[in-house]
């Protein structure tokens, strides 16, 4: 069957902008009409891969290639609790129900991780998610073992935990339920106003000191959040799930993540005000982070999007990370360096401390911790006998 050379039709002369600005871009763009409602704007093999995908013209005409259509991949994981010890981050375990994100945001750092898989982190990563089966009775089975000992579960901090597909799988709503049912602490991050259907869980968590929440806020602009986050809810929904959260009990957090320079950094303040108003109290930020492959799609993104500011913006990023794209030094990746991410820095905090963010944060219990019984975690009664 041969193979068609996508047409980028509207996105050429923006491309032929990027270049005029001296702006190379690595990866060939997918056409339009394949990757309509998607973030990334490229399909690139993943790093791993012996042989290299590349679409060409063979001469025998064109050929319409099909949109890029979402696909639900099942997988059987032998543990649930990731763990991790990272000085830079508040927790040292979390649980991602998904592998992908139908999301979509161009800037997500979990995106390189779907190369582990052989996929790309371009449009695979939104396009083709792995669903955990059976996480409910893997994390009732971990939490029963002897050696286990609570501390705060962060849910959702590779990918979302309330994507479009957890209406139809229920995997987060499960897991809730185990931890509510063993009252062990659990954090949630999350763009989704979906996270209000497990409001019965949260409310009756967070009355026992069990549960916080944080909904991610990277911008009010409509538009702006269609470019970015294609698939997540609206702005505006995410500030009434901040509003319904806070009315029924559950500590709840904004998450001005990540701030764009040229793009979205302007909105600092406009944004703490707005979720403070509707009762958020804790709020945090994250400087756009560049790993590996987000390199070349945050070039492509721009130029699909905001030639204009290409060069602009890439020059204001490489000036946070030393001259480069990206700095993984601990405590450096997630605020970057130099004066203009000192700016932005003071920038956030100037605005939470006149708002009153974050004077009282919601301390999590781990007191009330209950273990679940090892038979019924394994499914037998026949132990109960030792």
């Amino acid at each position: 069957m041969a193979s068609a050379r996508p047409k980028l039709i509207d996105d050429s002369a923006r491309v032929i902008v990027a270049r005029q600005n001296g702006v190379k871009l690595a990866n060939e763009l997918v056409a339009p009409e394949r990757r309509r409602g998607r973030g990334a704007a490229s399909n690139e093999t993943g790093r791993f891969e012996p042989l290299k995908r590349e679409a060409f013209d063979d001469g025998w005409g064109e050929e319409e290639l099909a949109p890029f259509k979402t696909e639900v991949i099942h997988e059987r994981v032998r543990a649930i609790i990731t763990r991790n010890q990272s000085p830079d981050i508040s927790f040292d375990r979390s649980i991602n129900p998904y592998r992908g994100c139908e999301h979509g945001c161009f800037y997500c750092y979990a995106r390189p991780t779907h190369a582990y898989l052989g996929l790309s982190p371009g449009l695979d990563f939104e396009s083709k998610l792995f669903v955990k089966d059976g996480a409910a009775d893997l994390l009732m089975r971990e939490l029963a073992a002897p050696s286990y000992r609570p501390a705060t579960i962060a849910l959702g901090a590779n990918t979302d935990p309330y994507q479009p597909i957890e209406r139809q799988y229920r995997l987060t709503r499960s897991i809730l339920e185990v931890l509510a049912k063993t009252d062990h602490p659990v954090g949630i991050v999350t763009k989704s106003n979906l996270v209000l259907r497990d409001l019965d869980i949260l409310s009756a968590m967070a009355a026992k000191g069990l549960a916080k929440v944080y909904v991610s806020v990277t911008t009010l602009d409509r538009d702006l959040a269609r470019k970015m986050e294609p698939r997540a809810p609206t702005p505006a929904r995410r500030i009434e799930a901040i509003e319904q959260l806070a009315r029924a009990g559950v500590p709840v957090g904004v998450m001005t993540a990540p701030i764009i320079p040229a793009v979205n950094d302007s909105e600092i303040e406009k944004i703490l005000a707005r979720a403070h108003g509707a009762g958020a109290r804790e709020a945090g930020y994250v400087l756009l982070r560049l790993p590996l492959e987000l390199r070349d799609m945050f070039r492509e993104w721009l130029a699909v999007n905001f030639s204009d500011r290409l060069s602009h913006a890439l020059s204001l990023v490489q000036s946070t990370r030393g001259g480069k794209d990206y700095d993984s030094q601990w405590g450096k990746r997630m605020a970057g360096s130099g004066p203009y991410a000192w700016m932005i820095g003071r920038r956030f905090e100037i605005a939470a401390t006149r708002l009153g963010y974050n004077e009282t944060p919601a301390t999590l219990r781990n007191d009330l911790f209950r273990p679940p019984p090892r038979e019924t975690a394994r499914g037998s009664n026949q132990l109960s006998l030792f």
